[in-house]
């Protein structure tokens, strides 16, 4: 993604120590604090929030408080299937070094609501470039903005995209529709939705499979209707983007006394 649309990233000056950058960070927190729709957080070597803002302290249920938060991992706030996930993340990206960047993420929010987000996340090193932990901003996606010149020609394109999510992307039909290159295409997407054409199938392939899965018992049937004629392809996307398999999925939203024994959960 352009650096205009992708979601902002956050790194602190070079500091001999993660508590001079928690201390850099803190001058910010007012600001952190007061964006509702962004998720700021930095974590210790060993994964655990050093530093949240408000937004995320209300996600995981603690209103305003947000010390509730700190010491702890993200498995052991979030839902431990989505949580031991970011966990991993977070530890891979301390052991490697790595930068995530516009991860399309999908979150239980309070009332075990889906929704997607872009996240980032990055590693911070001391002074002398050992990784002594991580800062991380999630974005959620929002409605385009309908002031944009191009928005309703890519609100048509949208559309078509959710309409017919479970065809193929024609990226050449889609840019005739929009009267734009293809180049172009992709460039308001990016200005305007901040995702991709592709991302934008992908999201709503995901959207119509995460309510699919509640009421359908067979993975292959949710496959299908959502556009994949392999189930295991299917199930490959879901997990490198949600994180979790269809059927983990399934288990996690379902109240325990009316989740399918093993047999079924197997079942493909």
């Amino acid at each position: 993604m352009t650096s205009s649309t992708a979601t902002p990233q956050i790194a602190p000056p070079p500091a001999s120590t993660l508590a001079d950058m928690l201390a850099h960070f803190a001058l910010l927190a007012p600001v952190f604090d007061a964006m509702p729709d962004i998720v700021f957080f930095v974590k210790d070597r060993e994964a655990r929030y050093a530093m949240v803002n408000r937004t995320l302290a209300r996600r995981c249920g603690h209103k305003d408080d947000k010390s509730a938060l700190l010491g702890k991992t993200a498995e052991d706030v979030f839902p431990r299937r989505f949580g031991r996930i970011y966990t991993a993340q977070d530890q891979a990206i301390i052991a490697q070094g790595h930068q995530l960047i516009d991860q399309l993420e999908l979150h239980l929010y309070p009332g075990r609501e889906p929704g997607w987000c872009m996240t980032c996340k990055q590693p911070l090193h001391d002074s002398h470039g050992n990784i002594v932990g991580l800062a991380g901003i999630s974005r959620d996606l929002q409605a385009a903005e309908g002031t944009h010149p191009a928005y309703s020609r890519l609100a048509a394109v949208v559309q078509h995209i959710q309409e017919n999510f479970v065809q193929p992307l024609n990226m050449r039909q889609l840019a005739r529709m929009a009267n734009m290159s293809i180049a172009q295409l992709e460039r308001y997407f990016h200005k305007v939705f901040h995702l991709t054409p592709r991302q934008v199938l992908l999201k709503t392939r995901l959207d119509a499979a995460t309510a699919l899965l509640v009421t359908h018992e067979r993975v292959t049937d949710v496959a299908a209707l959502c556009g994949y004629t392999d189930h295991s392809a299917f199930t490959r996307q879901f997990k490198a983007t949600v994180g979790i398999t269809p059927s983990e999925y399934r288990a996690l939203l379902q109240p325990a006394t009316t989740r399918p024994d093993s047999a079924r959960e197997a079942k493909v």
